[in-house]
């Protein structure tokens, strides 16, 4: 099951942010059983762009889901970096082709 994941950053974020997450959060996902698909910053318009990934259905990825955002782990992290997104779209996605 595949998750794309689109933030809109607020200005002037773009660099700390993308830098906090590679070397925060993407650590932090992948030691909590997800994979990362692929991860795509877009600088001038300061979006962040990812797809997150976890063996098995939907019910597998929210239960995974559900533990990730749940764990001490993660709130760890995210007390190393302010909300730096404005606004967040999240949902599963389908392969084509």
């Amino acid at each position: 099951m595949v998750q794309l994941r689109r933030y809109q950053l607020a200005p002037g974020s773009y660099a700390e942010f993308t830098q906090w997450w590679a070397e925060r959060m993407r650590p932090l996902r992948l030691a909590a059983g997800f994979a990362i698909d692929f991860a795509y910053g877009l600088p001038e318009s300061e979006e962040f762009v990812w797809a997150v990934s976890a063996a098995g259905d939907r019910t597998d990825f929210l239960a995974l889901e559900a533990a990730y955002l749940a764990s001490e782990a993660r709130a760890e992290v995210m007390l190393t970096q302010p909300e730096r997104a404005l606004s967040m779209r999240v949902g599963f996605v389908d392969q084509v082709g």
